[in-house]
């Protein structure tokens, strides 16, 4: 089943993610991506910087084996999917600092010296926006 959200620039959680390689749930019973969701939605609040981004959950992006995942996407714009974060506010404030110069982009992609520290080596996935691929 497909819920309608909003088509601006998002940060789609996966909200069943596991907590890390070794567990599922952190020690109060809740699944990593709730809780990275969560941590995104609190950081996002707190920055003006990242008003246009959303912050959306989605149950499995099937990348089980990279726990913590999210998809950043926008409309038109190379879409990525990034994993094995911490759920936590520090992972999440990468994610939208990430998340903020991309959607300042042109076609999604991001200069390396832009790149926060927190998403090095979090990436796992690129995909062309439809009707196009990326050269």
């Amino acid at each position: 089943m497909l819920t309608p959200v909003s088509n601006g620039p998002a940060v789609v959680a996966c909200s069943t993610c596991r907590h890390s390689a070794e567990a599922r749930d952190d020690a109060e019973g809740m699944r990593g991506g709730a809780r990275l969701a969560e941590a995104l939605r609190t950081v996002r609040e707190t920055d003006p910087r990242y008003a246009a981004i959303a912050v959306q959950e989605m149950p499995c992006l099937f990348a089980c084996k990279d726990f913590c995942t999210v998809h950043l996407r926008a409309p038109g714009k190379v879409s990525y999917v990034l994993g094995r974060f911490t759920p936590d506010e520090e992972a999440a404030r990468a994610i939208l600092d990430y998340a903020a110069h991309y959607t300042a982009s042109k076609f999604g992609r991001v200069p390396f010296s832009d790149w926060p520290e927190g998403v090095k080596g979090h990436f796992i996935t690129r995909s062309p926006p439809e009707g196009f691929v990326a050269t």
